[in-house]
């Protein structure tokens, strides 16, 4: 397969489906808490996406039976939504992904459930920062491999890994498209990022280097040492002025979400006892 390159009247659409993904975040993110099932919040998202005008994309998507992405913990990507209930201190990952007008947005978020450990706050910001570190490095006329490359410097000089297992993607009609865009990489490697290429940008981290092992679902993937897990994504455009994150409301300012450690420290310091 090549790399489609999308128009600007695509990209608007696909701005569109991108800024009703990010409602359906908000929708979910509202529900996170302790005792809530991650089958609960499935069916927050697939009502909303439903009732915006679009289709869950992997939904039956080679055979997977939800509308998100619910892992917890260990789990790095593609937990089923059970009966579990969210617990104190668990962190969770949902990656959910729909279709609209013909074109698809997909975008993951990972949320602290109660008071989580420092190392647990740790990992949520440096996920995020790599996330936004690939970004800012994907400019037109650079190497895929830099944005790769940002991502893995962000997350190994803080001490944690990137796992490989799991990539990004370009992400248009289609869920997968091309190219691949792993979380490691060389600068100055790779397809070239022009105007109208788009991909989903998904960091997965963990909190030390580990094997990945598939559970008998056939899809939950876990770390197999039992390390924490996240996952923060968002599909991005490659533009002649910038990357352009397609999976947030129209005009929104954007960046890191996390408070990074520091500051929270210095605004909580009893959060240094749990470190």
């Amino acid at each position: 397969m090549s790399i489609v390159y999308k128009r600007p009247a695509e990209l608007e659409i696909m701005a569109e489906a991108g800024a009703l993904l990010h409602a359906v975040h908000d929708l979910v993110e509202r529900e996170v808490a302790e005792g809530v099932t991650t089958q609960h919040l499935n069916d927050v998202a697939q009502r909303a996406i439903l009732e915006f005008g679009a289709k869950p994309a992997f939904l039956g998507y080679n055979g997977f039976p939800a509308t998100i992405n619910a892992s917890i913990n260990e789990q790095i990507v593609h937990g089923i939504p059970s009966g579990r209930k969210l617990r104190n201190g668990d962190l969770i990952s949902i990656d959910i992904g729909l279709h609209y007008k013909g074109w698809v947005a997909d975008s993951a978020r990972t949320y602290p459930v109660g008071q989580v450990s420092v190392t647990a706050r740790r990992l949520l910001e440096v996920t995020d920062a790599a996330l936004w570190a690939g970004i800012r490095a994907a400019q037109a006329g650079r190497r895929l491999g830099d944005v790769s490359w940002a991502v893995q410097k962000t997350v190994e000089s803080a001490g944690f890994a990137v796992v490989r297992e799991f990539v990004g993607h370009g992400v248009g009609r289609q869920m997968h498209e091309e190219p691949q865009v792993p979380n490691w990489g060389q600068p100055g490697k790779g397809p070239e990022m022009r105007p109208g290429m788009t991909f989903a940008l998904e960091p997965m981290v963990t909190i030390s280097r580990t094997k990945v092992n598939v559970l008998q679902d056939g899809w939950t993937a876990v770390t197999s040492n039992g390390s924490l897990s996240a996952q923060i994504e968002h599909t991005i455009a490659i533009t002649a002025h910038g990357p352009r994150v397609l999976t947030l409301p129209k005009g929104a300012a954007h960046g890191p979400i996390y408070t990074p450690l520091e500051t929270q420290l210095a605004h909580q310091p009893e959060l240094a006892l749990s470190r």
